[in-house]
C-alpha cells in the first residue's frame, strides 16, 4: 500500500502493474498574468556570450549545446504550453489505480532531493516535443518558475555554478578542471553545515567509479558535476581517491532506488545523471536529442522518488539546470513536494542558485552562506515553508 497526501488540485493514482506513480492536474494551473503574457525574462546585463562560450568549450568540448532545442520559440508564441493537455488525469486503458489511503497533511520538510540537469535555457524545454514528461506530466503537477537563473555573476562554464549551489560563491573557480591541489576549496559549504548540525547528506552520481573518492573523470561521469569533491574537508588537500570522508558520502546512482525502498536516503540528497542523461550529450548517447535523452531519464528517475516514503512524508524534489546557453537566460526550476503549491503554479520572482541554497539552509535551520543571504528563497512555490 502506498500512503500519499491528497491535495485539492491534483488527482493522484498508482499504476499497479508498473509501480509507477502518476500525478495529473485536475484544474487549470494557477499562474500570474505576468508569467503568461511576458514569457521568459532575458537578463540583458549578462556577460559576453562569445567569451563565456569560448571558456566553456576550452574547458570541456562536451559543454556546447548542439543538440535539439532550436526552433522551440515558435511554439511559445502561441501561448504557454503548460495550459494544454494537463487536466485529463488519465492513466490509460485497463490501468490499476491501486490501493490508496488518505493521511494527515505533512507540515514539515524533512528530506531534500536536488537533481541537476545540464546546459539548456528554459525556453528550449518549454513546449519542446522531445520533453513530453517535463511538459505534460511534471509541470502540471509541480510548482515552477520562469525566472530562475544560474549564479548572479553570469559565470560559466558548469563547475562554478555547481560550486555556487553548494556555497553561494564560485571561490575563484572559473574552469571545469578536475579537483587538484590548485583548486580545492577550504571555505564553508552546505554539506559541512549539515554535518555540523547532525544531518546526513549523500551525492548520487551516475556512472561514477565505485569504492574511491571520484575526483577524476571516468566514462560519462564528470567531477565538474559533483561539487563536493572540490572541498578539501571532503576530498583532502591535495584531493585523494582514498579520502574516506568522501567515499562515505558518495554513492553510484544505481544505489538510490534501493536506498529509497529501504528508507535510508540522507536528509540532503544531490543527484547528477551521467553526461548523456543530463541533456549534455557526450558521444554514444541513446539519441541525438539532448532534451529527449534527459526527459526519458527523468521519466524513470522521478517516479521512483515520488513513490518513496521519504518524499511522501515531508520530502521535496528540486529539479534544475546548471546554466543557460547562448547568453544569460532563465533555466528551469521545478519543485515537487506535498508541501509545494503544485497544480502548475508558476512563480515570477527572480531567483538564482543562491536562492536554492538559501531555501535548503532555511529548511534545515542553517546559517546563510555567501550570496544566499542576498537572494530570495523559494518559499513562494510552497504552501508551507520551511
Amino acid at each position: 500500500m502506498l500512503t500519499i497526501v491528497h491535495r485539492a488540485r491534483a488527482a493522484i493514482t498508482v499504476v499497479g502493474g508498473s509501480g509507477l506513480l502518476v500525478l495529473a492536474a485536475c484544474t487549470q494551473p494557477q499562474r500570474s498574468p505576468t508569467a503568461r503574457e511576458d514569457g521568459i525574462t532575458q537578463n540583458t546585463g549578462g556577460t559576453d556570450d562569445t567569451s563565456a562560450d569560448a571558456m566553456d568549450a576550452s574547458a570541456d568540448p562536451g559543454d556546447s549545446d548542439t543538440g535539439s532545442g532550436s526552433g522551440v520559440d515558435s511554439a511559445m508564441d502561441t501561448g504557454d504550453p503548460r495550459d494544454s493537455g494537463a487536466d485529463t488525469g488519465e492513466t490509460g486503458p485497463g490501468a490499476d489505480t491501486g490501493d490508496i489511503e488518505e493521511t494527515a497533511a505533512v507540515e514539515t520538510i524533512k528530506t531534500v532531493f536536488v537533481l541537476v540537469m545540464e546546459n539548456h535555457n528554459w525556453h528550449d524545454i518549454l513546449g519542446n516535443a522531445d520533453a513530453p514528461y517535463i511538459n505534460d506530466t511534471l509541470l502540471p503537477m509541480a510548482s515552477s518558475t520562469d525566472n530562475y537563473y544560474g549564479n548572479p555573476l553570469a559565470i560559466h562554464p558548469s563547475l562554478p555554478n555547481y560550486i555556487w549551489m553548494e556555497s553561494g560563491d564560485n571561490h575563484d573557480i572559473w574552469s571545469d578542471d578536475d579537483p587538484s591541489a590548485d583548486n580545492v576549496i577550504s571555505a564553508d559549504h552546505l554539506s559541512a553545515q549539515l554535518e555540523a548540525a547532525g544531518l546526513s547528506w549523500r551525492s548520487y552520481q551516475e556512472d561514477m567509479p565505485e569504492g574511491i573518492c571520484p575526483i577524476y573523470s571516468y566514462g560519462l561521469y564528470a567531477p565538474k558535476h559533483n561539487p563536493f569533491v572540490y572541498f578539501e574537508d571532503v576530498s583532502g588537500s591535495p584531493p585523494s581517491t582514498s579520502a574516506t570522508h568522501c567515499i562515505d558520502h558518495m554513492a553510484p546512482y544505481t544505489q538510490l532506488e534501493a536506498d529509497l525502498a529501504a528508507g535510508t536516503v540522507a536528509s540532503y540528497n544531490f543527484i547528477t545523471p551521467n553526461q548523456c542523461n543530463d541533456m549534455h550529450n557526450a558521444s554514444g548517447c541513446a539519441t541525438d536529442s539532448q532534451v529527449k535523452n534527459g526527459d526519458d531519464w527523468l521519466a524513470i528517475a522521478v517516479p521512483q522518488i515520488l513513490a518513496s516514503d521519504a518524499w511522501a512524508d515531508g520530502g521535496v524534489l528540486f529539479i534544475t539546470w546548471d546554466e543557460s546557453e547562448g547568453g544569460e537566460y532563465p533555466i528551469g526550476m521545478i519543485v515537487l513536494s506535498p508541501l509545494a503549491k503544485g497544480g502548475g503554479y508558476v512563480g515570477t520572482t527572480r531567483y538564482y542558485h543562491s536562492s536554492l541554497l538559501r531555501t535548503v539552509e532555511e529548511i534545515f535551520g542553517l546559517p546563510l552562506l555567501g550570496d544566499a543571504a542576498a537572494q530570495d528563497n523559494l518559499s513562494d512555490l510552497f504552501t508551507t515553508f520551511p
